[in-house]
């Protein structure tokens, strides 16, 4: 595995629980890079720094980012160009897949998009899969059962769906980790300063707190692994 291409979440998700020590000494036993992408960058770093309530959590993952412990793709002016349609196709098929009676169901923004962009050229470069660090379910749901997210969301929305299935290839084949899954590879490695018997399972309650969609079955299945 060469790469991990990380949405916004995840990274916000470590912060926010006091895990990037730990997340730095993963990426040191990494063979490969730690990606982001132009909108994740803004979403982490750019933007935070500017609102005072998100400020400190924006410096700490700017001291990552300049450390190159995650960094931006190093691809060419032409594939930049060709992230820049793929994540518009996404974005507007994402959008336009479900629909009540009344409008259609927003499902992705432009940082998920992104992302399965970027996955999906360097796939292509690499004839290899690039796994994505995504906390968020619809967007992880999407790629592995867009059936069962049509269910969810007319359940969460009250109402009946109609559905473009003729969208739901261009979503498939996308491998989706969760930050939860990253800290169990963490914690397999020895990597959690934390010496306690129930510290693990303490961490993955934070994470899914924070924002990681893991169910509570999920929760006591890895913390037993």
């Amino acid at each position: 595995m060469k790469y991990l291409i990380f949405d916004a979440g995840p990274l916000i998700n470590f912060s926010m629980n006091g895990l990037l020590d730990s997340f730095e000494k993963l990426k040191q036993t990494f063979k490969g890079e730690f990606l982001i992408t132009k909108e994740v960058k803004k979403e982490i770093i750019d933007h935070p720094k500017t609102v005072k309530r998100f400020e400190l959590g924006a410096i700490r993952l700017e001291q990552l980012y300049n450390k190159g412990v995650f960094k931006l793709a190093d691809i060419n002016q032409e594939e930049v160009d060709e992230l820049r349609r793929l994540r518009d196709n996404f974005l507007q098929k994402a959008n336009s897949m479900f629909k009540t009676k009344k409008r259609e169901v927003h499902l992705l923004d432009r940082g998920e998009c992104a992302a399965l962009a970027l996955s999906t050229i360097l796939k292509r470069k690499n004839n290899e899969d690039v796994p994505l660090v995504i906390d968020e379910r619809t967007t992880r749901i999407l790629c592995e059962n867009p059936e069962n997210l049509k269910k969810l969301m007319e359940k969460k929305l009250h109402t009946s769906i109609k559905a473009n299935t003729s969208s739901y290839d261009l979503f498939k084949g996308f491998k989706i980790i969760r930050s939860t899954e990253l800290a169990y590879m963490i914690h397999k490695k020895g990597l959690f300063k934390l010496d306690h018997p129930k510290a693990f399972e303490a961490i993955v309650y934070g994470l899914k707190f924070k924002g990681c969609s893991i169910s509570e079955k999920e929760v006591q299945a890895l913390s037993r692994m």
